[in-house]
């Protein structure tokens, strides 16, 4: 579902003059929302990382040197 689609389902607490103060919104709503945001993170640090130009290994690369240095991953 879409960001658009999820923030048409949220509810609204208005205030004695009828201006929103409050969002409500479905806990299973919440959730998505909140996967959505980390995953826009995600993309985001991975773009800036390669636009840095910066080195990086494959994660299973990682984890064999950090396991063969004797740490537990």
């Amino acid at each position: 579902m879409s960001i658009a689609e999820l923030v048409q389902k949220a509810q609204f607490v208005v205030d004695a003059h009828g201006k929103k103060r409050a969002v409500v919104v479905d806990w299973a709503i919440w959730e998505e929302l909140l996967t959505l945001l980390e995953d826009l993170e995600d993309a985001d640090e991975i773009k800036q990382l390669r636009e840095a130009k910066q080195e990086y290994i494959p994660w299973e690369q990682a984890k064999a040197e950090l396991r063969s240095a004797g740490k537990n991953v």
